[in-house]
């Protein structure tokens, strides 16, 4: 059974930081792409960033280049979403995803305000 449990959520002010982990299990990790999306109420969950199966190759949303960066220790079974110079437009909820399969972390709310 796959399971991805993010965790680090929180309420954090404008301009500060946060780091969301994922542990994954029930699939061999190191096999797979994997990602961060966010979803806000009403709106179509987008992609934040994705790192290939080494760590090697990552992508960002422009929203959020040159504030987050994804890394991942395959040792762990792990992921993780460190947001520097956060703003109240990053709030949402953050999803762990495997790419390409249809499995999605709980969520994990992230709420940027004062």
């Amino acid at each position: 059974q796959v399971r991805l449990v993010e965790s680090g959520g929180g309420l954090v002010q404008p301009g500060g930081s946060l780091t969301l982990s994922c542990r994954a299990s029930g699939f061999t990790f190191s096999w797979y792409t994997m990602s961060w999306y966010r979803q806000v109420p009403g709106k179509d969950r987008e992609l934040v960033a994705a790192i290939d199966n080494i760590g090697e190759s990552r992508n960002y949303a422009d929203s959020v280049k040159g504030r987050f960066t994804i890394s991942r220790d395959n040792a762990k079974n792990a992921v993780a979403l460190e947001m520097n110079r956060l703003k109240s437009e990053d709030t949402a909820v953050y999803y762990c995803h495997r790419m390409g399969w249809a499995d999605w972390g709980q969520g994990i709310q992230v709420t940027v305000s004062s």
